[in-house]
């Protein structure tokens, strides 16, 4: 087995237990999670952060100057389609991360040096500096066959993110969160350790193992991964609480969102829209779509949309041509979608939507992630299986017309707000104009003027209405277009705030 990265130090000896981590210890598909049932009986620790004095304080142009080698890439000397690189430690990524390769049922650590990186601004460490990594990157000829391509990397607490196909980075999802939102503060799982499976020679697919620790909860995760049009990742979750988990997020989502048509209040800006992602889309266990724009509010919003067994949830970046932000160095219209499809039932719960105030366009302040309804219990055990799209579209077909912009802004009278909502696609095309009609509704406030109407321009429908807030500092917006008895859009729902 080729492991350019597995170096030993040529100038020592090898000892009986280098010996012993040459051979490796016996591996399966249950060993990562006899490991976290294992942890999760024992008290927390957290994870060794420890930096020599040279790497402690990093910038990031310091941190971003520390390079992988990528002719010491695992696999780089053979013919397998995916090759794998290595983070190191400092700036915001002190914590320990060890690394395992697995081949032939056997798992040998990857041993940490400083000669696989150069070091650009920052002094290297001693050479029998013993440092483990932050994480890593997959990198696979997803665009083309002679290049090699990021196309996935997992850095930070439990953070990991991809892309399918001519995408470029952006939203992240996370292996487990905890008291999301939560006035006592959030508790941020870490992955402490990671065994990468070598694929077989002509094989599209790559295996990573995961163990993830925190104070509440230990849990093992196991992430086949398919590079490609969507890049999926099929995800095997055992979780093992240490306590009682009454805040759990199960596949947890995390983006950016900070203007568009519906929210450019106090943006001084040359483009039109910013944002990762501009909207959560749901399909409900009873067969509903939903589609629910996300905003930067002024104070923080938290929504909850209850289900059983839910088909289906991510947040989407809906608009996909450049015109719709004129950002030459973001490209945001070729940000990835990330879809949840849940793999069995999951019972009753909610998908949770949390939406953060930011003032840029650095900072992701969009979450979102599924909630069970009951607590999961100290010494528990819970299987949670589900499969993970990064796309450019909702990967499930649907006859239903969908959202396609929603803007907000003064209405006609004082105190009123004109809300637009252009809807395209699906049944709407071919269907009889007479019998389209908008069923438009608030919880709060007022609603007057609905007018729906063809949209030549995109060959859709134009729903429009004024809201009359009425002081409310929340009002819940719905609408969506009908031929009776017939449903013919998604659902549009809308959190309006002053």
């Amino acid at each position: 087995m080729s492991l350019p990265v597995a170096v030993a130090l040529a100038a020592k000896p090898a000892s009986a237990d280098d010996k012993a981590a040459a051979s490796g210890t016996p591996f399966d598909a249950s060993t990562v999670r006899a490991l976290a049932r294992a942890l999760a009986q024992k008290p927390y620790q957290a994870p060794d952060d420890k930096l020599p004095d040279e790497l402690k304080n990093l910038t990031y142009d310091q941190y971003r100057s520390i390079r992988f080698n990528p002719q010491r890439a695992l696999w780089a000397d053979t013919k397998l389609d995916f090759h794998v690189e290595f983070f190191h430690r400092g700036f915001l990524y002190k914590d320990r991360v060890d690394i395992f390769v697995v081949a032939d049922g056997r798992a040998q650590p990857v041993q940490y040096s400083p000669d696989l990186f150069t070091f650009g601004k920052v002094a290297p460490p001693h050479a029998d500096a013993n440092l483990g990594f932050a994480g890593f990157r997959i990198h696979a000829p997803i665009n083309r066959p002679d290049y090699f391509d990021e196309v996935c990397a997992f850095l930070g607490a439990s953070y990991f993110r991809a892309v399918a196909k001519g995408q470029g980075y952006g939203l992240s999802a996370r292996g487990l969160a905890i008291k999301t939102a939560d006035p006592t503060g959030e508790e941020f799982p870490v992955f402490k350790s990671f065994w990468i499976e070598r694929p077989q020679p002509g094989t599209s697919s790559i295996v990573v193992n995961a163990l993830l620790d925190s104070p509440s909860a230990a849990a093992s995760l196991r992430f086949t991964i398919r590079p490609g049009e969507d890049t999926v990742f099929d995800v095997e979750m055992a979780l093992y609480p240490r306590a009682d988990v009454t805040e759990a997020g199960i596949a947890p989502l995390t983006s950016m969102y900070y203007f568009d048509a519906n929210d450019r209040v106090g943006v001084d800006d040359y483009r039109a829209a910013v944002h990762d992602s501009n909207g959560l889309s749901m399909w409900t266990g009873h067969g509903d779509q939903l589609w629910r724009p996300v905003s930067n509010p002024h104070d923080l919003q938290f929504s909850a949309f209850s289900d059983v067994n839910p088909r289906g949830f991510g947040l989407m970046q809906r608009k996909r041509d450049f015109s719709e932000y004129q950002d030459l160095e973001a490209h945001y219209e070729k940000r990835p979608s990330l879809w949840v499809e849940p793999i069995g039932d999951w019972g009753e719960g909610a998908i949770d939507l949390v939406e953060i105030p930011t003032n840029g366009e650095i900072h992701d302040n969009i979450v979102g992630f599924w909630r069970p309804k009951s607590k999961l219990q100290a010494k528990g055990e819970y299987l949670l299986n589900y499969r993970l799209h990064w796309c450019w579209d909702n990967p499930n077909r649907t006859e239903l017309a969908r959202v396609v912009q929603t803007r907000v802004g003064a209405g006609p009278g004082e105190k009123t707000r004109l809300v637009v909502v252009d809807f395209a696609g699906g049944r709407l095309m071919g269907a009889d104009a007479a019998k389209i009609h908008a069923d438009v509704g608030a919880d709060k406030g007022k609603i007057a003027n609905v007018v729906a109407q063809p949209n030549p321009e995109d060959n859709g429908w134009r729903v429009s209405f004024e809201l009359t807030p009425g002081g409310e500092k929340v009002v819940e917006l719905h609408a969506q277009l009908l031929a009776d008895p017939d449903k013919l859009s998604e659902a549009w729902i809308y959190r309006w705030t002053p």
